[in-house]
């Protein structure tokens, strides 16, 4: 998709997936997976799917995005579901569930994006 879901690692399965597995660059200093890497899971997750939904002349921006800690890994696959709730004229609704390929719960997002008619 662009050069830093490339150096992340990211891999998108279908329009509501994207995972990664978890590599070195992506541990913090604590020895677990950094939370930036699991943000930029559901943010992109989040995109992508809301991205295949979107009209032609319509450009999606994330406006805010919640995200959920409750638990972490330290090696392995990671997985984001994202689900779209609602899109409507200005604004769209999304959730993403971030698990370990072992069904462990990492993370639990919600994400608000604008939806822009014209020209980006």
């Amino acid at each position: 998709m662009d050069e830093l879901c490339d150096f992340i690692g990211l891999r998108f399965v279908d329009a509501g997936t994207t995972e990664l597995e978890i590599a070195p660059r992506h541990i913090n200093p604590a020895g677990v997976l950094s939370g930036v890497v699991t943000y930029a899971l559901v943010d992109y997750g989040m995109g992508r799917a809301l991205w295949e939904v979107k009209e032609a002349d319509e450009t999606v921006v994330t406006v805010s995005l919640s995200l959920n800690y409750v638990g972490s890994a330290e090696g392995g696959r990671i997985i984001c579901r994202t689900a779209l709730d609602r899109k409507t004229a200005g604004v769209a609704l999304l959730q993403s569930e971030v698990r370990h390929e072992d069904g462990r719960l990492l993370a639990l997002g919600l994400g608000t994006f604008a939806v822009i008619r014209g020209p980006g």
